[in-house]
């Protein structure tokens, strides 16, 4: 049970941010009955059904983490992996950005530019990215007018995280070791 701020742990703060998320959701006016489905995302994405990594790739992750990245394989596993340590927003930024870049309509590519600024980059964000300011700075300067680069600055410095932060837990964790058996 959650018991004061100053005691809570890292899941009850997870939970509060989910809440906050759909009661959100459920604050807008539905353009359609599908609005009004709020996703439930507890359980740990499954790769799609291919076959699994050979040993040679999966070894290829340990240095690359655009290699993990571009296998569903690897790309499932380490999302299942940052899920389980309540961090994955930084790869859901990123992988919002790698989506961003494919917008080819400008107002399409308008919205999808201030959803990920709500949800990743805003102070207080429910998913907020840890970027320093002068990225921030950049990243705000670059949706006035937004382009396919308008997030790269602020995506580049979050693939550095992952890279020096992420993938050496990665791994070492038990989701790495499966492939490497």
């Amino acid at each position: 049970m959650c018991k004061g701020l100053a005691a809570l742990p890292h899941s009850c703060l997870e939970r509060a941010k989910e809440i906050k998320i759909k009661l959100g959701i459920l604050l807008q006016k539905p353009e359609s009955a599908a609005d009004l489905v709020i996703p439930y995302t507890e359980k740990a994405e499954k790769p799609a059904k291919t076959q699994k990594p050979s040993l040679d790739k999966a070894l290829q992750w340990r240095d690359s983490l655009d290699k993990l990245l571009q296998n569903n394989h690897g790309l499932a596993s380490f999302k299942s992996f940052l899920r389980s340590e309540f961090s994955e927003e930084n790869l859901e930024f990123w992988m919002a950005c790698e989506d961003y870049k494919k917008i080819k309509s400008p107002v399409k590519m308008a919205e999808k530019a201030k959803k990920i600024y709500e949800e990743f980059i805003q102070a207080e964000a429910p998913k907020e990215v840890n970027i320093d300011h002068f990225t921030k700075d950049i990243t705000v300067k670059n949706l006035v007018e937004p382009s396919p680069s308008s997030f790269d600055v602020a995506q580049k410095r979050i693939h550095a995280l992952m890279e020096k932060d992420s993938l050496p837990r990665f791994v070492r964790s038990g989701f790495y070791q499966e492939f490497i058996k």
